[in-house]
């Protein structure tokens, strides 16, 4: 079985802004911007605290200070908002991660979690679980079901958009937004036989919202993208080739259906995970990434530690958003996400010729 050579004979030329030695530094300061907006995010909320409290709290949990903390400033800023901020960045890490994954599955640019019904198909099994509990999925918890409507969903989504036992671009998105409409049929009837006291609670969290983050949500989902970020960096090349198409993959030695099944598992587990957490946040797959190819190239050895960081501090961002636009009142995320990614999502499939 030939060997995969270098992987940039696989990559299409596409230009870029940074490249060569520019690439480090360019992660130094992605590194030193996702821990402004971390420090940022925890420092401003909805409710108004002085930042040398905020930081007097952070540092006697960790043992720099002895001085306890008052009762509320602990809660407000150890139980809230420290596990929220850092969710967000583990979910943003994820959509982004699971957005690149996909417009490599699909060889379709404007693939992502949310335009390819994925996003919907694991919040309808979320959404089971939360109205009904764990008796109507099999003893399944919240990120147990949305794993599996998931990879259901994206399943589903593939054997539509196959004819011929290829993949066509457009057929995929065309299929996921079908799809899409169905799981949110879906959702939408699970909505009116919920009790009116838990009604408002589910809309919140099926728009998208860190509100209910805790520390026991962090586990999860961080070893998630932890395994699944090192296991696509080792397969990098393999991704580049995949890139190229089918036929070229199988000529350079890549077992194009298992791989093809394995990027659906860590696209649905990623998906799944950030979904059970923080609810339907959409977008945030297809506008990283392709920020990301614009930076640094299609070269996924490059692409997914630069989409890794910036998808965490885009989501932190954005979710600091959601806290103080209103304030004190709170806006679901995927408002913020939507009105952005909508836009985009138009002008690039203006441009990739999705509309022929």
């Amino acid at each position: 079985m030939p060997s995969l050579p270098p992987a940039e004979t696989h990559t299409r030329p596409s230009p870029h802004l940074i490249g060569g030695g520019g690439y480090g530094a360019l992660l130094v300061a992605l590194v030193v911007g996702l821990v402004v907006a971390l420090v940022a995010g925890i420092s401003i909320g909805t409710v108004t605290l002085p930042v040398k409290e905020v930081w007097s709290v952070v540092g006697h949990h960790l043992g720099f200070l002895s001085a306890a903390p008052t009762k509320v400033q602990d809660q407000i800023v150890w139980d809230f908002r420290t596990p929220r901020v850092l969710l967000a960045a583990v979910v943003g890490a994820a959509l982004s991660v699971a957005g690149a994954c996909l417009q490599v599955l699909g060889r379709n640019a404007l693939a992502d979690p949310y335009v390819l019904g994925v996003s919907s198909g694991a919040s309808f099994g979320a959404v089971l679980v939360l109205a009904y509990g764990t008796g109507v999925s099999g003893g399944l918890s919240v990120t147990g079901a949305a794993f599996v409507a998931a990879m259901l969903t994206l399943f589903v989504v593939f054997v539509l958009a196959q004819r011929g036992g290829r993949v066509g671009p457009s057929r995929l998105v065309l299929a996921g937004v079908a799809v899409s409409y169905l799981a949110t049929a879906g959702t939408s009837f699970v909505q009116l036989y919920t009790r009116p006291a838990e009604l408002r609670g589910l809309m919140f969290w099926i728009l998208g919202s860190f509100a209910s983050a805790s520390w026991g949500d962090l586990g999860v989902p961080t070893v998630v993208i932890a395994v699944t970020a090192a296991w696509l960096l080792v397969r990098a090349r393999s991704l580049n080739v995949m890139s190229t198409g089918d036929d070229s993959a199988s000529a350079l030695g890549v077992d194009v259906n298992r791989f093809r099944i394995e990027l659906l598992i860590i696209s649905s587990l990623l998906t799944a995970c950030a979904v059970a957490v923080a609810g339907g946040i959409g977008f945030v797959g297809l506008m990283v990434p392709h920020a990301c190819r614009f930076l640094v190239g299609p070269d996924h050895r490059r692409l997914l530690p630069v989409a890794l960081l910036t998808g965490a501090s885009f989501m932190v961002v954005v979710d600091l958003l959601a806290r103080v636009v209103d304030r004190p009142n709170e806006l679901p995320v995927g408002i913020f996400t939507a009105a952005v990614g909508a836009p985009f999502f138009l002008v690039l499939m203006r441009r990739s010729g999705a509309t022929r």
